[in-house]
């Protein structure tokens, strides 16, 4: 299966949303939006514009939804724990030590909501709104999200952001875009999706730490403290390291008993196993996702993934406060 992420996107020729106004463009009966192509089927719903489910067949053509969420649409918006299921972060995703920043020599707070620091910009991040749905089609919707700033959350000017999901034989692309209108101000999205390529049907374990990773470019990460806030460092991977996925390809719990492993993602906070940035250093020509930078397999289903990206950079996260699922 392949994935696509980009975050240079053009304009949609259609808009049908427009089309029709006072008329939103409804889910289905499950409160959710399907797409369909040959051999895939993703759902998603408008809150955070996240994805639900997505359905691809394993080695013996059984259908395997390998992406984590609720069936049931609702309940989305009222976990209390909020894991981001799927979702689209922003308009900053991921931290912002200290939970501040300057632009043009002016100092902005951001809301601390991650001990000392800014989880995927606060409480009322992106991944907490419900965006509008601006087109849909068979196989492609685009959501999108009118963001006013100069909030409590510490973010000037507005904002406009879209993402759009398109469904083809054997992939999922996701494109994303947002534009600042009134002030500059730091803009980062991501998509939030948490994979178990088994959907939970291995009989020998629930966990995905037998899945096999590969990171081909990311001889570097982004250098984070025992808070998991970034230091501004740029370490080397070493080769055979708990963080090399580089040499060569290897499972992700290949390096459970290197000492190493016990706060990788967050020393004071007890972290072990991965929730960290990998750098993707590839050349500087070398950005028209001709190769995966990430490739994500498992021997049980038979399902591999490849994630294509023009972006610089790649999130992994083992899910250590989920107990590892």
């Amino acid at each position: 299966m392949k994935y696509l992420l980009s975050l240079l996107l053009v304009p949609s020729q259609v808009l049908s949303a427009a089309l029709h106004p006072g008329h939103p463009i409804a889910p289905g009966p499950d409160g959710k939006y399907t797409l369909k192509a040959e051999g895939i089927e993703a759902k998603f719903i408008a809150y955070s514009a996240a994805i639900t489910n997505l359905v691809v067949n394993d080695r013996n053509g059984v259908p395997r939804d390998i992406i984590l969420g609720y069936d049931n649409a609702s309940l989305y918006p009222v976990d209390p724990n909020h894991p981001d299921y799927g979702a689209v972060p922003g308009r900053y995703t991921n931290r912002i030590a200290n939970h501040t920043y300057v632009v043009d020599g002016e100092r902005f707070f951001t809301e601390a909501n991650d001990g000392n620091g800014t989880l995927h910009s606060g409480l009322n991040g992106w991944s907490r709104r419900t965006w509008n749905v601006s087109e849909l089609t068979t196989n492609s919707i685009t959501f999108t999200i009118r963001d006013e700033g100069d909030s409590s959350e510490g973010f000037p000017g507005l904002v406009l952001g879209s993402v759009t999901h398109t469904i083809e034989a054997g992939s999922w692309t996701t494109k994303l875009k947002a534009e600042a209108k009134t002030h500059d101000t730091p803009i980062m999205l991501t998509t939030h999706p948490y994979w178990n390529l088994d959907a939970f049907q291995n009989p020998a374990t629930d966990l995905i730490l037998n899945h096999t990773l590969s990171l081909p470019y990311g001889k570097r990460m982004i250098g984070i403290d025992g808070t998991t806030q970034s230091t501004g460092a740029l370490p080397s991977v070493p080769k055979g390291s708990v963080n090399d996925f580089w040499s060569k390809p290897k499972q992700i719990g290949a390096s459970m008993s290197d000492p190493a492993w016990v706060g990788n993602c967050g020393s004071e906070y007890g972290c072990s196993g991965y929730n960290n940035q990998w750098i993707v250093d590839r050349d500087v020509l070398d950005v028209t996702a001709s190769k995966p930078i990430a490739t994500l397999s498992s021997d049980f289903s038979g399902i591999k993934w490849d994630l294509y990206s023009d972006q610089a950079g790649v999130v992994i996260y083992s899910c250590y406060w989920m107990g590892g699922k």
